[in-house]
């Protein structure tokens, strides 16, 4: 009872992060994070592909991607697993590289940009290993690579529990995004870590 409360709750923050973008296309885009943006950021055109390239891929991968964990759809339905896999890939890999790109200039300097740029980063080698594995029919380090690889994608579902708590704790928006900038991931990986050594040793 506990394990499908936990899987509800898991694929409805997944469902609604993941429409979560579509915000930016019905009311005024200055609101939340960007808000902390310069005028001269907002304004840049390679900035704002990367960003809009970001959060639309990003979104579509955090939506489809927590179905790729039902063992339902894989023994029932493997040719649509297939099928949203490669979307799923494919919208990681372009998410992930704009993401790189933006975390140049995320908010707080180089503590939060290192921090989102090693998470565009893990989040792009995972999900290509992910890829390759299944190429190469080795199922077990796939299904290992897609855990760590929806586990970074989660950090858009985390970043937005932890900030507003950081942000009442310290009492200032700058100081909990230098720290959610990592901490939005990193456990997110511990988590994925322990998934993947309980299911290696069953």
């Amino acid at each position: 009872m506990v394990k499908k409360g936990l899987w509800i709750l898991f694929a409805t923050f997944a469902l609604l992060i993941g429409l979560y973008p579509t915000i930016y296309f019905l009311i005024d885009r200055k609101f939340g994070l960007l808000n902390s943006k310069p005028i001269e950021l907002l304004t840049n055109t390679f900035w704002n592909i990367g960003f809009y390239m970001h959060i639309i891929f990003g979104g579509i991968a955090l939506f489809i991607g927590w179905t790729q964990f039902s063992p339902k759809m894989r023994n029932r339905r493997m040719a649509l697993h297939r099928k949203l896999g490669k979307v799923y890939v494919v919208a990681v890999l372009l998410s992930a590289l704009a993401g790189i790109y933006i975390g140049f200039f995320a908010t707080g300097g180089w503590i939060s940009s290192t921090g989102f740029i090693c998470l565009g980063i893990v989040w792009f080698y995972t999900t290509l290993k992910a890829y390759l594995h299944i190429k190469g029919t080795e199922i077990e380090k796939h299904q290992k690579m897609m855990v760590y690889s929806y586990a970074a994608c989660f950090a858009a579902v985390t970043l937005r529990i932890w900030l507003p708590i950081l942000t009442m704790a310290y009492g200032d928006f700058s100081k909990a995004y230098l720290v959610v900038a990592w901490l939005c991931w990193i456990p997110n990986l511990i988590v994925a870590y322990l998934i993947t050594r309980r299911t290696a040793n069953q």
